[in-house]
This record gives C-alpha cells, structure tokens and sequence, in this order.
C-alpha cells in the first residue's frame, strides 16, 4: 500500500507540498547518472579519491627472510651468522660449509619435524649446485619435496611458500662477498 502511494506523489512532483522539476527529481540528480557539466577541482577530488591499504605480515605466516650477506641472514630481525635452517618457529645453526656438505644426516633434522614439512628449499650459495642425486631420493622417500637454488632465489622461494602457508623449511648457505658485488 505504501508503494503505490510514494509513485503516486513521486509521479506528480510534489512530496509534502515541495515541488521537483525535471533535474531535481530524488535518485535523477546524481551526478553518477548525469554528467552535463564540467569537472572543476572540487569535483575531481571527489571522483578521483585514492586509497591506500597497508600490507602487514598475518600473525601466523611464519617467519621471514628479511635480508642476507656474506656473514649471514636477517630472519624477522635475528642476525644469523654463517648457514642456518629455518624450520617455523625456529631459527638453528646449520652445520654446512658448502654445498658438498649437504647430506643425508645434515638433513636429518629436516624428515625428523612434526608436523612433516612440504617443501624444503636449499639455498647452495651464490650459485645453484648440484646435489647428491641420492640425497634428492632419499628426501622424496620421506614424502619431502625440495627446491635447490642459488640462496637469493630460494630466501625468495622460502617467503612466497610462507606466505602462502605453506609448511616449508629451509636450508641457506650466505652467499660468498664477491657474489654480492657482481
């Protein structure tokens, strides 16, 4: 009932005695639905507002490879000297000098975690190295997928798998000074 009597008085023109003409009419002047003027500086501000959302790290998606060098690795604010393992939510000391080093028992920490982590990225240095073919096997036995990568890409990999929340560990040798200079 009330419908019909609002299209009533709005078909007429005239609410409570205030009469609308053609432009004036309620949800007819906007200026989204009629564009016959020209933008003055006022207007642009109001069509053309810009905002900004800030991105920040959700509480729960592990830690983050801030930075590296020669010395070591800057992991949410913890220097790290020398090769660490990531392993959320801790930050070890990895026994390595080089990537000849990685074998099976240098990884055992990783296949031994519960919960089982998906994906391990081993970052060998300045480069990306070979591994032991055999290591590679051995890991995918145990159900662990491995990226090998030279150690800026996989701090790279490492922070895009976390973030994604994925469960993910790694390995980082620093690579050496002269790397960083070229």
């Amino acid at each position: 009932m009330a419908a019909p009597a609002w299209s009533r008085l709005f078909l007429r023109g005239s609410v409570s005695g205030l009469r609308f003409g053609p432009r004036t009419r309620p949800g007819l002047s906007s200026p989204f639905l009629t564009r016959g003027h020209r933008l003055g500086p006022t207007d642009d501000e109001m069509y053309q507002r810009t905002t900004v959302t800030v991105m920040q790290k959700e509480p729960d998606s592990g830690p983050t490879i801030v930075s590296y060098s020669s010395r070591g690795f800057n992991i949410d604010g913890n220097r790290v000297i020398g090769p660490c393992a990531v392993v959320p939510p801790a930050i070890l000391q990895w026994n390595v000098g080089s990537y000849k080093d990685i074998t099976v028992e240098s990884l055992s920490l990783f296949y031994l975690l519960e919960p089982r982590i998906e994906v391990l990225v081993l970052g060998t240095g300045a480069r990306t190295e070979r591994l032991d073919p055999n290591v590679l096997a051995f890991l995918r036995t145990k159900g662990i997928a491995v990226e090998v990568q030279d150690t800026p890409n996989a701090c790279a990999t490492f922070n895009f798998l976390s973030s994604e929340r994925r469960i993910t560990a790694a390995g980082l040798i620093p690579p050496p000074s002269s790397a960083l200079t070229e």
